[in-house]
């Protein structure tokens, strides 16, 4: 049964969409968070567009004899049933604490994802037919490949429950941005400032970047002080 995840506002899409993770950052930095970015997520096909949407979690715990085996795929629960599951434009945020010797979904099951309009696959792990799953055309954030199946490292437990992705604890209907740079975790109690700070923050720093290219030192300038924050506030009447 498909999971009712709350919808995004797409006005909140489009601004996010616009800010890179660099800046998202930056931003929850001001606001105390320091453990965002998930550490490991890396674009699996160069290029990818940045993608905003709310997490749906995978979990994986390590493999155990027992209950890793090509017969697990078949069981209720299982990642087989997690992705029918899957609602459309989330972002899968699959933990697989960082293993690199097997990978979690391979073509099949990307492609199925790809049909279910899922926005993108995030993980700490990796992926298996690498070159089949940038075929499917959905959007991967990993550590790379690696031949062998999921079984022979990892046994996946459940999902949409709290998880750890690359070191970063990640709620369900949490907010999650991937670009070039990786995968930033926005809390949901957060999200409405965050999308004003980062709206400011991106708006200065194009500024800041006028400015350099236009020759201006740094100091003063990057971070602004009063006459800058001045004439930045200026340019922005204009």
């Amino acid at each position: 049964m498909p999971v009712d995840v709350q919808p995004l506002d797409p006005k909140v899409v489009e601004v996010l969409s616009g800010i890179s993770t660099a800046t998202l950052t930056t931003v929850l930095l001001k606001k105390g968070l320091r453990n965002v970015w998930m550490r490991g997520t890396r674009p699996l096909k160069p290029g990818q567009p940045r993608l905003v949407g709310r997490a749906f979690t995978l979990r994986f715990v390590p493999a155990r004899e027992d209950l890793a085996t090509p017969e697990s795929w078949s069981n209720p629960i299982s990642t087989r049933s997690a992705i029918e599951a899957m609602p459309e434009n989330v972002i899968v945020v699959a933990d697989a604490m960082g293993v690199t010797d097997a990978g979690i979904f391979g073509d099949i099951l990307c492609a199925r994802m790809a049909k279910r309009q899922v926005a993108a696959l995030v993980t700490d792990g990796v992926m298996r037919d690498a070159s089949g799953v940038i075929g499917t055309g959905l959007p991967v954030w990993c550590q790379g490949a690696a031949a062998p199946p999921s079984v022979a490292g990892l046994t996946f437990v459940n999902w949409q429950e709290p998880v750890g992705c690359g070191g970063v604890a990640v709620f369900p209907n949490d907010v999650v941005v991937v670009d070039d740079d990786g995968a930033v975790l926005i809390p949901q109690a957060l999200l409405a400032a965050v999308v004003e700070l980062a709206t400011e923050q991106e708006a200065m720093e194009s500024w800041i970047m006028s400015e350099v290219e236009a020759g201006a030192a740094l100091p003063g300038l990057y971070p602004p002080n009063a006459e800058n924050k001045a004439r930045y506030e200026a340019s922005r009447r204009k």
